[in-house]
């Protein structure tokens, strides 16, 4: 466990403002950028990874896409599709979900 900058696990801005918001607890990436138990601060609130699961895309649901802040998986896929240039979906690329809750 350790306190990490908020830039290493959340790659922008509008997604650190999502998180402060409710609207984003967890965030898919290409690699495992945090352990469980590390903590991360935005604008004064800090937040704790509550887990880290290695998963391909062919495992994300609606309810990720969600958790992630867009309306369903179709909506999840585009943005991604628009975030990163030549971006294809493969159902069977590694990701690992970054699961993070708020500390009261």
């Amino acid at each position: 466990m350790s306190k990490i900058d908020a830039d290493t696990l959340l790659p922008s801005e509008h997604v650190q403002r999502a998180v402060t918001a409710g609207q984003v607890s967890q965030l898919h990436r290409g690699n495992p950028y945090a352990e469980e138990g590390d903590t991360f601060d935005i604008d004064g609130e800090t937040f704790e990874v509550v887990a880290v699961t290695e998963r391909t895309l062919g495992d994300l649901t609606d309810e990720d896409a969600r958790a992630e802040g867009s309306e369903d998986l179709d909506a999840y896929r585009e943005r991604l599709d628009r975030a990163h240039d030549g971006f294809e979906w493969d159902d069977d690329a590694t990701v690992f979900r970054h699961r993070f809750e708020r500390v009261e």
